[in-house]
């Protein structure tokens, strides 16, 4: 069974973490999802949903299948090169949870989870969701894309004529999933003219 990890900061886009929390469980893969502090207050403001809300939202199945961590959870297994994963989201992700994973500086569960799939060389895929970005932001894009990272922007595509928020929103999140090797079937594939 593959295992991934989502990460949540307190950037702006919830709704794309939930979106990509429940299509990496529907995918059949474990999920071990970490909330940053202000990740938690972010969703709940956004969204409405809390960690415990959503996993109450889910079927057993999917329940059993997630694993959920406090922010100052250090001794989490995600908080070592040793727990093996398939790689790890951040979605969305904060200028300063960019800057903190982009310098090595840690802080909190998220950012030492992130820190480990760089070490070991496994996938991390970062969704930074502000705008506009400056020469800084733009830095500790580059430092993280160097060492490995996928960056990949919110941007949604119209060349599929989206007609609902939605659409929108699963277009952002199927690209992540899509680099993180989770096939949702999500993102519309370009057949051509």
């Amino acid at each position: 069974m593959k295992r991934f990890v989502l990460g949540i900061t307190g950037a702006s886009g919830g709704v794309y973490a939930l979106k990509a929390a429940s299509s990496i469980l529907e995918s059949g893969a474990e999920l071990h999802l970490v909330i940053s502090r202000e990740g938690l207050g972010v969703l709940k403001f956004e969204t409405g949903v809390t960690g415990e809300s959503f996993s109450s939202s889910l079927a057993e199945d999917a329940r059993a299948r997630l694993f959920m961590y406090r922010y100052d959870e250090s001794f989490a297994r995600i908080a070592s090169g040793s727990f093996r994963t398939d790689g790890m989201l951040i979605l969305p992700c904060s200028m300063s949870s960019v800057a903190a994973i982009a310098n090595g500086t840690g802080g909190d569960l998220l950012r030492r989870a992130a820190d480990v799939h760089l070490k070991e060389r496994r996938p991390l895929v970062v969704v930074p969701r502000e705008t506009p970005l400056s020469t800084i932001h733009l830095r500790n894009l580059l430092l993280l894309a160097e060492a490995g990272a996928v960056i990949l922007p919110a941007c949604p595509g119209f060349y599929a004529k989206p007609s609902s928020l939605e659409d929108l929103v699963d277009f952002v999140v199927g690209r992540s999933l899509d680099a993180l090797g989770v096939e949702s079937g999500l993102a519309p594939r370009w057949e051509g003219k």
